[in-house]
């Protein structure tokens, strides 16, 4: 028996209702597709179609509780949506954002009031969160974040700067990662707080990105943004906590999105090579085009082994091991994702370089998953001082 290249063989780890959703979603897929997304992209247009059909049919909150709108699932059943969407070539980028890392922080952390002001939105797509949290000097490293939050009265005054925040064009509040001075020791923590999008000295500016996706970047300026005590998230001393509790979600989500992209690349390319002939045989027929394309397809299998334990973990509720599972999915979702769309390229030859194969845009885009939401080497970090228990060279 044949299956499509990248499409799922295990059944281990997926029960009917998961399986079932992967057709369904993989199907809607199909209707938009790349060239969907890419003319969306080009007009400078959001892909609100796609957006308004996945949350109608319950696709976009189905990670959230189901007394706030979701569909009481996990960042397993959200990563199917992800995954599928992105193999049929239309991924939602606001996934990973809105109901992934909001959502969650949101459902786990947040007041009642903040949840019943928003996860029905963000569940049903009426409503739509950013996520602030890189800043311009300090890179990968969290620790040296200087958005600040100072108490004045009742109120919060956040000010500082944000780099690389996706959507916040689009998204009618920003959950930015601050920091508040912890009243015993003096040192900074960090903590969440819901900035809407019209708050006075709540800046945004365009970054012009040689990646033209329909999802702008923008660059975040807070100065002296005043917000009243409910826009905190959780408990001011659980910053970390609930920091990683969107920061796990993120990776799972992100790994889904180049697991996506490598199916969808991966697939181009081996209906190109079953029908094309330049001598007497397909091309996919000589070793040197077939077996590469087998080996990106096990990559691609692989990582979504470690996806799914990765899901399985967080929605379990082990936090720790998520973490590095998360990390390690991420990693090997990105790294099979560039092999595979380079791969792909390569087998189209000078076609995998037009704009009617779609495929070269992927070049770019592939290398996302290895740069953001953290680099691979901070990940290489991660597992040899926290997994090898190898010293730290920083």
């Amino acid at each position: 028996m044949s299956t499509a290249p990248g499409t799922p063989t295990g059944t281990v780890l997926e029960t009917e209702e998961h399986k079932a959703l992967r057709a369904a979603v993989a199907a809607l897929g199909r209707r938009y597709g790349r060239e969907y997304l890419a003319k969306v992209a080009a007009e400078g247009g959001h892909p609100d179609e796609l957006w308004a059909e996945a949350a109608k049919l319950g696709y976009l909150g189905v990670n959230l509780p189901e007394e706030y709108g979701g569909g009481g699932g996990g960042i397993a059943e959200l990563s199917i949506v992800l995954e599928e969407l992105g193999a049929a070539g239309c991924p939602l980028l606001m996934m990973v954002v809105s109901p992934a890392i909001c959502g969650t922080v949101i459902a786990r952390f947040g007041t009642e009031e903040q949840k019943r002001a928003w996860l029905p939105g963000l569940a049903d797509g009426s409503r739509t969160m950013a996520f602030g949290i890189t800043e311009p000097d300090a890179g990968s490293n969290s620790h040296r974040i200087t958005t600040t939050a100072r108490r004045d009265g009742t109120d919060w005054v956040l000010t500082g700067r944000k780099v690389f925040i996706s959507g916040v064009d689009i998204a009618d509040a920003t959950l930015i990662v601050g920091r508040t001075e912890d009243a015993r020791t003096g040192r900074l923590k960090p903590c969440l707080f819901i900035v809407p999008r019209d708050t006075p000295g709540f800046g945004r500016s365009p970054i012009d990105m040689e990646l033209h996706a329909a999802e702008k970047q923008f660059e975040l300026v807070l100065d002296e943004v005043r917000l009243p005590a409910d826009a905190l998230v959780g408990e001011e001393d659980a910053g970390l906590v609930q920091l990683f509790a969107g920061l796990n979600p993120e990776r799972i989500m992100t790994a889904a999105f180049a697991i996506g992209m490598g199916r969808h690349a991966l697939a181009k390319a081996v209906d190109y090579a079953k029908t094309r002939q330049v001598w007497k045989q397909p091309i996919g027929s000589h070793q040197a085009l077939a077996h590469p394309l087998a080996a990106a397809h096990i990559d691609l299998e692989l990582a979504r082994l470690m996806m799914q334990k990765a899901a399985h973990l967080y929605d379990a509720g082990d936090d720790m091991g998520a973490g590095e599972a998360a990390n390690m999915a991420k990693y090997a979702a990105a790294e099979a994702c560039v092999k595979a769309v380079d791969q792909s390229v390569h087998t189209l030859g000078g076609n995998g370089l037009t704009r009617e194969y779609g495929l070269a845009s992927l070049i770019t885009a592939s290398r996302v998953a290895r740069i953001a939401p953290v680099s691979r080497e901070m990940i290489l970090n991660f597992v040899s001082h926290q997994t090898l228990g190898l010293p730290k060279s920083y």
